[in-house]
């Protein structure tokens, strides 16, 4: 099986799929019904769109690069706007889009609230949000937890959940050139960033949770996709 565990499907299909019936893993943050994640059929190609260039000296640098790369992708991927905003302005809650609120506090440097909303994502079925913890971890030198959601990611890209239903996404949830530096900086080597005005949003996000593992866990407002595409905040 490939190592993208979902991450060039998500990146490339749409999926807003309403559950069969009440899901696990909302329990978290509030009792909601849960999107069962479905990734979209695996690539012919075997690429791993998170690998480096080149090697890294060590695993942990080539795992933060990776993570790095992944986390600018799924924030560039032109559904990531509407994922983010079906997990905020719906009662059920969207996997994908937890992803997606995770990658914007990683690229703020926020990693204990990111692996909070990753492990949601994929307690709800999103074997892209296994494998980002997979890589997570391994940047830390938690090899034993690394190899859990590694086992995590490949238990979920082989067991989709069923019952998708495709949507169109809509505006990219950040700026185009915004989308482009992000990048630009993973393959210089360096951590993508947002530019100060787009951090300045997320550093205004409610805090409704204290978490005893995980400290403050900032909750997507119902205005942010709106705000970090604002030009005034770009």
């Amino acid at each position: 099986m490939s190592e993208q565990y979902g991450l060039l499907g998500w990146l490339n299909g749409d999926a807003d799929t309403p559950p069969p019936g009440s899901g696990g893993g909302g329990e978290q943050v509030r009792q909601v019904r849960v999107f069962p994640c479905v990734p979209a059929a695996q690539p012919s190609r075997l690429d791993r769109v998170t690998a480096a260039p080149a090697p890294f000296p060590s695993e942990h640098e080539q795992a933060a690069h990776e993570l790095d790369l992944a986390t600018a992708l799924v924030l560039g991927a032109p559904q990531a706007g509407r994922s983010l905003d079906l997990l905020v302005n719906s009662n059920r809650i969207h996997p994908e889009g937890a992803l997606v609120f995770a990658c914007l506090l990683a690229v703020t440097g926020r990693d204990d609230p990111a692996q909070f909303w990753w492990q949601f994502a994929a307690g709800s079925g999103s074997p892209t949000a296994a494998y980002l913890l997979h890589l997570h971890h391994l940047r830390l030198g938690e090899t034993r937890d690394a190899a859990y959601w590694r086992d995590q990611a490949e238990r979920l890209a082989a067991n989709p959940r069923s019952n998708v239903r495709s949507y169109r996404a809509k505006a990219p949830l950040l700026p185009e050139d915004v989308r482009h530096d992000i990048l630009a900086r993973c393959h210089e080597g360096l951590h993508p960033r947002l530019p100060a005005a787009l951090e300045a949003v997320v550093n205004r996000l409610t805090v409704t949770a204290d978490d005893d593992d995980y400290g403050e866990i900032p909750q997507p407002g119902s205005a942010l996709v709106d705000e970090l595409a604002s030009p005034e905040t770009s």
